[in-house]
């Protein structure tokens, strides 16, 4: 099953030497269960393209369709919509709510979502990750590895179709950030998630299914 198509999107943005394109005429289809890595130099457009992917951002031209629908033709809130339903993201800073325990920020999507075994999933998600002896803690009593945990649980625990993960590792040590990579595969295996990974690694990349290299915006 083809879960996200880009067909032929383009995203600029203005500056002061005029229009400058981030994004250049990329088409391509990723399907379920699939592990996507997308990699390039810096400033090549990757968390852009990521952005427009996951419909955080818009295109300038062409379209992004997602689990079969056009994003082009939802507003915002229609889009929020949709990512609350499929969409995963892990991002290199970890976005935990400060003010919130482990569990808690691992039980704000499912609370969203209304559901009725909120605590039990969000527990099981954190034993997955092998924090559940630290649910009550905050995110500043937490190392940063245990932080992305705590974040790759909240990503994991509504079983999500795709898994955006940009950078995931980059501000871990090697040893934490390869435990971090181990789970994320993982998911992706048994969850038949689709794994977009944006990464500098080119062997971490390597173990994905395909590998897409961008250059100045455009798909090698």
């Amino acid at each position: 099953m083809q879960v996200i198509e880009s067909r032929h999107i383009t995203k600029q943005v203005s500056s002061p030497e005029g229009p400058l394109t981030i994004v250049n005429d990329v088409s391509f289809s990723m399907m379920r269960g699939e592990a996507v890595a997308i990699v390039g130099p810096s400033g090549a457009g990757k968390s852009t393209l990521l952005a427009l992917l996951a419909g955080l951002d818009v295109p300038t031209a062409g379209s992004v369709w997602f689990m079969g629908q056009d994003l082009s033709t939802l507003d915002e809130d229609g889009r929020a919509a949709l990512r609350a339903q499929h969409v995963g993201f892990v991002f290199q800073s970890f976005h935990l709510l400060p003010s919130l325990t482990a569990i808690e920020n691992v039980l704000l999507p499912l609370e969203l979502a209304g559901d009725r075994n909120a605590r039990t999933l969000a527990q099981e998600a954190l034993k997955e990750v092998g924090l559940y002896e630290r649910m009550s803690h905050y995110p500043r009593q937490l190392s940063g590895g245990e932080q992305q945990r705590v974040a790759l649980a909240r990503a994991f625990v509504c079983k999500p179709d795709v898994l955006f993960a940009d950078e995931p590792t980059g501000n871990l040590d090697t040893v934490t950030g390869a435990r971090i990579i181990e789970l994320l595969f993982a998911f992706n295996r048994s969850a038949q998630t689709t794994l977009v990974l944006v990464t500098h690694d080119r062997e971490l990349a390597s173990r994905c299914h395909r590998v897409l290299e961008l250059d100045a915006g455009r798909l090698l």
